[in-house]
C-alpha cells in the first residue's frame, strides 16, 4: 500500500480538491494531509487528520521580504524533516504557494510529485514544478499557460468534489413565477461589490417575485445588518461566513450568482444549478474569468465581467427568466448533461489507476 501525502493550504478552492483526493485514495493507501492556518477552517477535524506546516507569501509586503525568507528557509526545514521521517510514496499537491517548500523537498528525496490544477489557467506554484511532476491532474486538456512539451503529463479527470456531494439534492425547480431562490458566493475576494450588488438587486428584485435567498457573507457584522435589511424588506434569507454543509444546501435553490473559482463551478454544476458568473477581476492571470468561459461554451451560465455588471442588466435577465422559462430551462439542461458524467465510483477508479499505476 503506497504512502501518499496531500498538500493544500490557503482558499477552499485549493482545499477541497485535496479533500476530494484524501477520500478517494483512503481505502487503497496510507493517506497524510498537510495544510496551513489558513486553510483549517476549511477542514472538518473530526473526519480529516492532518499536520500544519505554514509558509510566508514572499510577494506580499516586500518590506518583510527578509524576515519571510528566513521564515521560508524554516518552513522548507521542517517540511524535508517531516516527509523524509515519514517516508511517503507520492506528494499530490493542489497548488497554491504554502505547497512549495513540500514540494522543492520531494524532489530531493526523490519522492514522486503530482500535481493538481482545477483551474483553467496553469497556476503559479504549479508551473515552477512542472519539470519535476510526473502527472498533472486537471479538468480540462486545453489548459491556458500550458506548455505543450509537457502534455504527456495530463490526466484529464472530472471536477474533483466531497464524496457528500454526491448524495446531495439536486435542484429540479423550474418555476420562476411562483418563486426565485437564489444562491449568492461571493467569497472572500472581492466580496465589497457582491455586497453593493446583491443589496440593491434583491430588494429590487423582491418587488416584482417572491425572492427567497441564501447569501456568503465576510464577517458576522455584515451577515447582521443582511439579515436585517432582508427581513424588514420580508424577504426570506439564510446569511453566512462559512458552512461545511452547504453542498447539502445548494439543491434547493434554482439560481445562483456567483465568483468563478474552480470548486465553487463544480459544485453548482453537479447539483444543476445554472449560475450567472462574475468573475474576481483580480484573480492571478484571470483565471476565474477562464473558468467560467469553459462553463458558458457549454451553454450552461451566464457570464458577466464585472466592470460591465449593474443592477438594472441583471434584473433585465431575470425578468426574462419569468416571461420565458425556455431561457432557463436551456441552460439547466445542458448543466445536467454535464453533471450526468461525473459519478463518484468512475472518478474514484480513475484517480486510483493514476496513483497506483507502474
Amino acid at each position: 500500500m503506497k504512502k501518499v501525502l496531500i498538500v493544500t493550504g490557503g482558499s477552499g478552492g485549493h482545499i477541497t480538491p485535496a479533500l476530494s483526493l484524501y477520500e478517494h485514495l483512503k481505502y487503497t493507501c496510507q493517506v497524510s494531509l498537510v495544510t496551513d492556518q489558513r486553510g483549517e477552517k476549511f477542514i472538518d477535524k473530526e473526519k480529516y487528520k492532518y499536520n500544519v506546516i505554514n509558509t510566508p507569501n514572499l510577494l506580499s509586503r516586500l518590506v518583510l521580504i527578509p524576515i519571510k525568507i528566513l521564515s521560508f528557509i524554516f518552513s522548507f526545514f521542517k517540511s524535508i524533516t517531516f516527509l523524509y521521517k515519514k517516508k511517503f510514496d507520492i506528494l499530490i499537491s493542489t497548488g497554491g504557494y504554502s505547497s512549495i517548500p513540500l514540494c522543492i523537498s520531494a524532489r530531493l528525496l526523490g519522492v514522486k510529485l503530482f500535481l493538481v490544477e482545477p483551474n483553467m489557467v496553469l497556476g503559479r506554484s504549479n508551473k515552477y514544478m512542472l519539470d519535476y511532476a510526473e502527472k498533472i491532474l486537471c479538468y480540462n486538456e486545453n489548459l491556458l499557460n500550458f506548455p505543450s512539451k509537457f502534455k504527456n503529463k495530463l490526466k484529464i479527470i472530472q471536477p474533483l468534489l466531497l464524496e457528500k456531494n454526491y448524495k446531495s439534492k439536486k435542484n429540479r425547480n423550474f418555476d420562476f413565477k411562483k418563486k426565485i431562490k437564489i444562491l449568492i458566493l461571493g467569497g472572500s475576494q472581492g466580496a465589497k461589490f457582491f455586497d453593493e450588488f446583491s443589496k440593491e438587486f434583491i430588494i429590487k428584485l423582491s418587488k416584482i417575485v417572491n425572492v427567497e435567498v441564501m447569501q456568503q457573507m465576510s464577517s458576522k457584522r455584515k451577515i447582521e445588518n443582511f439579515e436585517n435589511l432582508y427581513n424588514k424588506n420580508g424577504i426570506k434569507n439564510i446569511i453566512f461566513d462559512f458552512d461545511m454543509d452547504m453542498a447539502d444546501k445548494m439543491g434547493d435553490y434554482n439560481i445562483a450568482i456567483t465568483r468563478c473559482g474552480a470548486s465553487t463551478l463544480g459544485e453548482l454544476t453537479h447539483l444543476n444549478v445554472p449560475f450567472i458568473g462574475i468573475p474576481f477581476p483580480f484573480a492571478k492571470d484571470n483565471h476565474q474569468l477562464e473558468n467560467a468561459m469553459s462553463y458558458e461554451k457549454n451553454k450552461c451560465c451566464w457570464v458577466f465581467e464585472q466592470k460591465d455588471t449593474n443592477v438594472d442588466l441583471v434584473l433585465d435577465l431575470f425578468d426574462k427568466f419569468i416571461k420565458d422559462n425556455k431561457i432557463y430551462y436551456e441552460k439547466y439542461q445542458n448543466i445536467v448533461k454535464i453533471s450526468y458524467e461525473n459519478k463518484w465510483d468512475i472518478i474514484n477508479k480513475k484517480i486510483n489507476k493514476i496513483v497506483n499505476e507502474n
